[in-house]
């Protein structure tokens, strides 16, 4: 392994790609961050000393661009049906770059016949960047994010509402991990490919929680009550879609009811939570309440008042007015591959074998 390190980033303004800029710059390393445009993020990742490189993930040439002088990369896929493109043009400017070492983000739910596109997309990219033998490979492959409670976060700020199709509101199905903890092991894993090469790490929060729990956290961070609608799949994309563009496309709106299906069935519960924040990072992972009360403390417009309040509500109308989006349809406007006969994750055989535990594997599916 190379005595100098430098690193490049993917994704570098995103949710995991920033804070892994940010801890590699603390560790000393050299970082060289991808990102689309020039922006606040990007001034934040030059103030941190990144160099930031501008250009387009998708093409080879500026990956190959991105690529020269790296030794180790952070591969880190957007969230978007042409991830697998994204992850043939990474895998081939690694290999003719010849990185030592690459940590790739994938997810928990990998699986080869996933109802999910851009599932079987990370799945088929993990196989890939394993293809080359001279490049070593680290997985971290977190389930359901902390980050993604907090898309409702304003609703529940103004309206004391946490409206998410999650199941019943008790019980414990996930151990949200915080965008920080993920990109703390991934960071780490970077930094020292030789105790890390060949693992793969699934960071999740201390604990897990019920949805009613995470209700009761958000209120304590907001400093109200709050309460936990389980609302239908339909009213969640009508959400998703009265949401500004910036924040979900049609296409991800369309694989997150596929994922919340998967949180219902208690997929992200299965052996969490587990101790790998604390056993490569260093640190333990940090609680639910942690993170919302930072996200809180970040955004003033959580602050309650009377114009909040209307706003809040005549958003709320307009997303029950809102057409629900149609999955299918979408998946058939933009040809997305189809497959004769999906199976969600614990309905397969491979993905049971590989993530429950030993004595459960042949109990059959989890509830």
């Amino acid at each position: 392994m190379s005595t100098d390190p430098r690193i490049l980033v993917t994704s570098a303004a995103g949710k995991t790609g920033l804070p892994v800029v940010l801890q590699l710059r603390h560790m000393g390393f050299a970082v060289r961050a991808f990102v689309r445009q020039e922006d606040h993020r990007s001034a934040r990742l030059k103030a941190a000393g990144a160099e930031v490189f501008v250009g387009d993930q998708y093409a080879l040439t500026d990956m190959r661009a991105a690529m020269q002088g790296m030794t180790r990369a952070y591969q880190c896929a957007p969230t978007a049906p042409n991830g697998l493109h994204f992850n043939a043009v990474f895998t081939a400017a690694a290999y003719e770059a010849r990185l030592e070492h690459v940590v790739t983000l994938g997810q928990w739910l990998s699986a080869a016949d996933h109802p999910s596109l851009f599932t079987r997309e990370t799945y088929l990219g993990d196989i890939l960047i394993r293809m080359s033998g001279d490049m070593t490979v680290t997985s971290v492959i977190p389930g359901w994010f902390a980050d993604n409670y907090l898309m409702v976060l304003e609703m529940a700020a103004h309206l004391g509402l946490f409206p998410m199709p999650l199941g019943a509101g008790d019980v414990r199905k996930n151990a949200p991990p915080s965008n920080e903890d993920i990109a703390r092991v991934a960071a780490v894993a970077l930094a020292d490919p030789g105790t890390h090469a060949g693992k793969t790490y699934r960071p999740t929060g201390p604990a897990l929680m019920s949805p009613n729990e995470i209700a009761k956290v958000m209120g304590q961070a907001l400093g109200r009550r709050v309460t936990y609608r389980n609302i239908s799949e339909k009213m969640m994309l009508k959400a998703l879609r009265a949401m500004p563009p910036s924040n979900f496309s049609e296409a991800a709106a369309s694989q997150l009811a596929l994922y919340a299906e998967e949180y219902r069935r208690g997929t992200f519960a299965i052996n969490a939570p587990t101790d790998h924040v604390r056993r490569v990072g260093g640190q333990d992972a940090e609680p639910f309440a942690a993170v919302v009360t930072r996200r809180v403390a970040a955004q003033p417009d959580l602050r309650r008042s009377l114009p909040r309040r209307l706003r809040a509500m005549a958003g709320f109308a307009r997303m029950l007015l809102t057409p629900a989006l149609e999955p299918q349809q979408i998946e058939r406007q933009r040809d997305y591959v189809r497959l004769a006969a999906p199976a969600f994750s614990q309905d397969d055989a491979e993905w049971r074998r590989v993530h429950e535990p030993p004595a459960l594997a042949d109990k059959g599916r989890l509830a």
